[in-house]
């Protein structure tokens, strides 16, 4: 699974899991045991920037052949509901109706229901991972900044050629033919079209 663009409501919930403090929750966070593993699991998810489905979970804990096991993805899927209702993990929003729901831990600390103080994340990965995420920041909005220069450009280009042949047009209906206002405006259509035409295939 790579990571994908952020929202900011998901940049949002990693940085509060990443400075969150531990967790009182009321199961049991045992090594060896499905809840201890998903947790596990999704915090491996996070430390890359990626909120992971029950299938993305499955396979890489059990392999690519359970995530294909319909009663197995349930039976996860059950587990992970009740990790939510103890404070453990939030289910996400989807992002496409069709998709399964994604999940996330709400800290990489924890203090279970026997008192045992976990940690799913060294502080050494935590770090890296905030280091990660405000580059990740830094680039999103980088890319931001040059689709809006981008759109803008376009929006210009557009106007100019309309412009262009708008004058084109005029200047063949008026009685004389003004020749240096019919190449000019020529020029600067053609010109501008085939600028517009190379912006528009390099944003596609």
């Amino acid at each position: 699974m790579s990571p994908q663009r952020l929202t900011l409501s998901e940049i949002q919930f990693l940085q509060n899991a990443l400075s969150a403090d531990y967790i009182v929750c009321d199961i049991r966070l045992r090594e060896g045991e499905y809840q201890y593993d998903l947790a596990k699991s999704i915090a491996s998810f996070q430390l890359e920037l990626c909120f992971p489905d029950a299938k993305d979970i499955i396979e890489r804990l059990y392999g690519e052949g359970k995530s294909d096991e319909i009663q197995f993805i349930r039976k996860i899927q059950t587990i992970l509901k009740k990790m939510e209702r103890s404070k453990v993990v939030r289910i996400l929003p989807k992002n496409k109706p069709w998709e399964l729901q994604r999940y996330a831990l709400l800290s990489f600390k924890f203090q279970d229901a026997e008192k045992n103080l976990l940690m799913l994340a060294t502080e050494q990965e935590i770090k890296q991972t905030q280091d990660r995420l405000n580059s990740t920041l830094s680039l999103q909005g980088a890319l931001v900044a040059n689709q809006s220069y981008i759109k803008t450009k376009i929006g210009i280009l557009a106007f100019i050629v309309v412009a262009s042949y708008s004058a084109i047009v005029w200047a063949l209906t008026q009685p004389t033919i003004e020749p240096i206002i019919f190449v000019l405006a020529f020029c600067i259509a053609l010109t501008c079209s085939l600028i517009l035409g190379k912006t528009l295939s390099m944003s596609a």
